[in-house]
This record gives C-alpha cells, structure tokens and sequence, in this order.
C-alpha cells in the first residue's frame, strides 16, 4: 500500500469525521433551541485539509503521467473515409420529425 493510498484513505476518513461533528453539533444546537447557521470552524478547517489531501492523493494514486509518443502504433489515429457527405449518425434527434414529414394544412 502505497504512500498516496493512505493519504487518500486518511482522506476519506476524515470526511467522514467532518460530517459526524456537523451531524452532532446540529443535534446539540436543537437541544439548546439555537439557530444551524454553518458548521463550526473547527469542521471548516478539516474540511480544507481533506481538499487538499484528497486532490494530492487523486493526482498521486494513478500513478505518473507517461509521454504520448506520436509514432507508436498504439496512439494510430483511425482515419475516416474520405467521403463524408453520405456519412449517417445514429442519435437521439431522430426522434423528432423531420421537415419533410411535417404537413401544414391551410385553409
């Protein structure tokens, strides 16, 4: 298990943390009647540093970014035929009635 992993883990867990507090400190509010206007700042301030471990250990845990060489047969672009006038697309446009099916009937 990788450095990152358990950063992320950390992470996730501390998430976790941050809504228990909230969930809790709503529970005690309606005790004492008083108003939810926000979360406390002490849930705030783990809630930026699970944003920055988070975003360190989503851009860490898959791993290094590798060079696209662009002779390599595994990048080939597919090349498309060199007629694109009768080229046809299914899509969900095809639902609607085209022009030529649409009839006005003037009196």
């Amino acid at each position: 298990m990788s450095v990152s992993f358990a950063v992320g883990v950390l992470a996730v867990l501390m998430l976790l943390h941050a809504a228990y507090s909230t969930i809790q400190y709503r529970a005690l509010l309606k005790i004492t009647e008083d108003e939810f206007t926000g979360p406390p700042y002490e849930v705030l301030v783990e809630l930026i540093l699970v944003l920055i471990l988070s975003l360190f250990a989503g851009l860490t845990v898959p791993g290094n970014f590798r060079s696209i060489l662009p002779d390599s047969d595994e990048n080939r672009v597919v090349s498309l035929p060199s007629n694109m006038n009768f080229m046809i697309f299914n899509h969900r446009g095809k639902a609607f009635p085209t022009e030529s099916s649409l009839k006005l009937i003037l009196n």
